[in-house]
């Protein structure tokens, strides 16, 4: 096992520092919590793999059925200027690759910011006259709007910063790992029982998970 200087070195003070603060100055504790924070991003992998999956799967076959396949490519329809952008870009490397640009692919190449976004405030009409349609509950049949995006913005971002390897464990991760199950049981229940089948997030978390929120409080 390398020393924790061996493994500051390699992963930068910046980097480093705060589960060296989280310890109160102990580097070997601070190496356990960086690997436990590694583990948890790891099992939050699938949860978040399935509703990224499903979120854009759903929002592209209620968008075909109400605008046709190529509904991304309607004059106005598009509201937030960075998927326009995405979508520029997807195409783009779709072609580079010397590939057919179809939808399928498209849909496939296009970020999660994309199809987040069209759940932002921006789509508010859009939503209640199609977009609704992407999640049903047994409580209520339309859900509002912010009932979905409010949890998947912050989702969001903690997939992100799993994404870029930043510390998470101090975040309030069971609860945005029910907001994932849920979203996604929302959409697919097909995916969400996927899903159940093979998380191991609860039981990575139980590992150690108190130890490194102590003396912190949870971000929301």
């Amino acid at each position: 096992m390398p020393s924790p200087d061996d493994i500051e070195a390699a992963l930068s003070l910046e980097r480093f520092g705060r589960y060296v603060a989280w310890t109160g100055g102990d580097r070997r504790a601070a190496v356990e919590l960086y690997s436990l924070n590694a583990r948890v991003s790891e099992a939050l992998y699938i949860p978040i793999h399935g509703l990224e999956v499903a979120l854009r799967n759903r929002i592209h076959t209620v968008m075909t059925e109400a605008n046709g396949e190529r509904w991304f490519d309607t004059d106005g329809l598009l509201l937030a200027p960075h998927q326009k952008d995405q979508l520029t870009t997807a195409v783009a490397e779709i072609e580079e690759a010397g590939k057919e640009a179809t939808a399928g692919r498209i849909v496939a190449a296009l970020t999660f910011s994309f199809w987040t976004a069209m759940l932002s405030p921006a789509y508010e009409t859009l939503w209640r006259a199609t977009l609704n349609r992407i999640a049903e509950t047994e409580e209520c049949k339309r859900l509002p709007r912010k009932s979905f995006s409010r949890p998947l913005t912050q989702i969001r971002l903690l997939r992100n910063r799993t994404a870029h390897h930043e510390p998470i464990l101090h975040w309030n991760l069971p609860k945005h790992h029910g907001n994932i199950l849920q979203l996604t049981r929302w959409l697919s229940p097909a995916v969400h029982h996927w899903v159940a089948s093979i998380d191991r997030f609860d039981a990575v978390l139980a590992e150690g998970y108190t130890l490194a929120v102590d003396g912190e409080p949870d971000r929301d």
